[in-house]
């Protein structure tokens, strides 16, 4: 680790045609002193400026001179513990400033504004240093917001005056180097200080140290903050603290360590909120709600540690531990082990209650049988009765699979049957519905957002060399049959651009509804190398045997990545072709989880289960 560079201002004292005096700001900045000390000892060099010091000149030169001597290998920490103020953007802030409000950290003698402070911190991070700002002020026009303020609170805001001068410096060049940023509040809140063990202090900083102090050395930037927020909201605060830019490889550094912690990173985190233990993961992620969400778990990275879902909020998912008892004071970095995935909607057109009264009566998590279109899912299936057979259409009637004639279930299996189709009664039709809704939601799959995202780049190539194919305008790669009616050939190979093995698994999910892991079967793949799809040789991309090469026809691939820390259960990827004496409902829970005997899925918990993503690949091959 290198030097820990620290240049900390806290202003009280504000003269009367500043700002209103603060009382908490100068607790702030000594506990953070004691802090950085505590971490780093001698590493930490620490400038420290109070009440009449922290003028803007002085602020600006402690960034450009004292943080300016951090170069790579360095930490270079900015902590502001004061006044926010904010005022109406003009001219060329407008592009840069989204809310139409322009914000500023208030020194003892004005304020300086987030553009100048963010440009100052840039040119710090260009020179190869990395660079933490830590702001607990308000970043709200407090004066021209209608706001109670508790008795035992204040709130730390200056309201903006005519003789400031308006910031003429922009935002930074793109391409340049980020700093990363902690605030106490969103843009549009105002941050407060209170009464912590006898004293002042800000309500965020409070929460920031405590969380460092309960944390272990190799607590990342994200589960600080994360564990920050949790206790703001547990202590009641109307401040939501932000991490800025969340999504920045720098936000999964230690804490002032400047070092990636690979196995300390999850790409959610388990922390203790105001409504118990919580995880930062909801609806908006893509995770089931209301009376289904029992079926999302989770599981503590590098650990056989379980927790379960027993409410799905937008934002967040309300958990239960299974089996242990965590520690409230910490964050633990988690990844989804099994998801409870939306029922398919299913909807009988026609005046066929008997119909519709038997589909409903078949009791399967997978379908739901609605009345009208207000009530219908992603997923919707139309059964169209048609004489003495049914359709399966979507949503614009496309048909999903050829006409199912109605009758007594044939107990064949293998097609032979008078006339070569087979009679089928609701609990066919069942099985039909939940083994395409199963195939819709295993194509679907995704973790996003995930750290692993990105990480393995997929390249489908001409068997015997050329560039990589690229989507056409549909988002599909589309491949032709030769002159000779020959079908292409291609090879696909998965590059791991990350700095660690990842283990990889190719699927290819046909429109004739088969998922199959064949062309990669599951296998680790080292930093910077590549993996081959059927270990090398040629992918052949031709219509199965029950469509005619004619001009016109085609067939649709999907080739579905799933990259993982650790070695996962290939068995939920595993779905045999649709075929009119197919069985079974299949299961609404797709679990991932290592392997335990063999293929065999293991329960919830087993093994040591990490980070995994998906990215899924169209394919279209033509007869031209």
């Amino acid at each position: 680790m290198g030097t820990i560079y620290a240049f900390i201002a806290g202003v009280n004292a504000y003269p009367p045609h500043i700002a209103t005096p603060l009382s908490g700001c100068v607790n702030d900045v000594r506990a953070a002193r004691e802090l950085l000390e505590e971490r780093g000892g001698d590493a930490v060099a620490v400038r420290t400026v109070l009440d009449g010091e922290a003028t803007v000149a002085a602020v600006e030169e402690g960034v450009r001179a004292f943080l300016g001597a951090a170069g790579p290998g360095d930490t270079a920490l900015f902590w502001f513990s004061g006044h926010g103020s904010e005022r109406v953007a003009t001219g060329a802030e407008l592009f840069v400033e989204a809310t139409g409000w322009s914000q500023a950290v208030v020194c003892v003698d004005g304020p300086l504004s987030d553009k100048r402070l963010g440009a100052l911190l840039d040119e710090v991070a260009g020179r190869g240093a990395h660079v933490v700002a830590v702001l607990d002020c308000c970043f709200s026009g407090g004066a021209t917001r209608e706001d109670r303020i508790p008795a035992d609170l204040t709130a730390r805001h200056a309201p903006a005056r005519p003789e400031w001068p308006v910031a003429r410096d922009t935002a930074s060049p793109r391409g340049t180097a980020r700093h990363l940023l902690l605030a106490a509040s969103r843009l549009d809140q105002l941050s407060y200080e209170g009464w912590f063990d006898g004293r002042r202090q800000g309500i965020f900083t409070h929460a920031l140290l405590g969380a460092a102090r309960a944390a272990g050395p190799d607590v990342t930037y994200r589960q600080l903050l994360a564990a920050a927020d949790a206790r703001v909201r547990r202590s009641g605060g109307r401040q939501q603290p932000v991490l800025f830019p969340e999504t920045a490889a720098v936000a999964d550094l230690p804490f002032l360590a400047g070092a990636v912690a690979e196995d300390a990173v999850g790409d959610h985190l388990l922390r203790c909120g105001p409504e118990g233990w919580e995880v930062d993961c909801g609806t908006v992620h893509g995770l089931r709600g209301g009376s289904d969400a029992g079926g999302t778990e989770f599981a503590v990275v590098g650990t056989g540690l379980a927790v379960r879902a027993r409410a799905v909020r937008a934002e967040r998912a309300l958990v239960e531990p299974v089996g242990w008892v965590p520690d409230p004071e910490r964050v633990y970095p988690v990844a989804p082990t099994a998801l409870s995935t939306p029922p398919a909607t299913v909807s009988v057109e026609g005046a066929d209650e008997r119909l519709r009264a038997a589909l409903a009566a078949y009791d399967t998590p997978l379908l739901q049988v609605v009345d009208g279109p207000e009530d219908f899912g992603d997923l919707h299936f139309r059964v169209v009765p048609d004489g003495g057979a049914v359709e399966v259409l979507g949503r614009d009637g496309t048909r999903f699979v050829e006409p199912l004639r109605l009758g007594a279930r044939s107990a064949v299996r293998d097609g032979s049957i008078a006339g070569g189709a087979a009679s089928y009664d609701a609990e066919g039709l069942v099985g039909c519905l939940a083994h395409l809704t199963r195939w819709h939601r295993l194509r679907d799959l995704t973790s996003r957002p995930s750290v692993l995202d990105n990480q393995v780049r997929v390249e489908i190539v001409p068997w015997g060399g050329g560039d990589a194919l690229v989507p056409d305008g549909h988002g599909e790669i589309v491949c032709a049959y030769g002159p000779d009616r020959e079908p292409p050939l291609v090879s696909v190979r998965l590059t791991n651009r990350s700095q660690r093995p990842l283990w990889c698994v190719l699927l290819d999910l046909t429109d004739s509804y088969a998922s199959d892991p064949a062309l990669f079967p599951g296998h680790f793949i080292g930093p910077g190398r590549t993996g081959h799809a059927l270990d090398g040789g040629p992918m052949r991309l031709a219509l199965p045997a029950s469509r005619a090469e004619t001009s016109g026809a085609e067939v649709r691939d999907w080739l579905k990545l799933i990259v993982a820390e650790s070695e996962l259960n290939t068995v939920p990827f595993r779905m045999p072709a649709w075929s009119p004496w197919a069985a079974g409902t299949g299961e609404e829970v797709l679990r991932f989880g290592a392997p335990s005997d063999g293929r065999d899925l293991g329960p919830a918990g087993q093994g040591t289960p990490g980070r995994w993503a998906t990215r899924t690949v169209a394919l279209r091959t033509v007869v031209p």
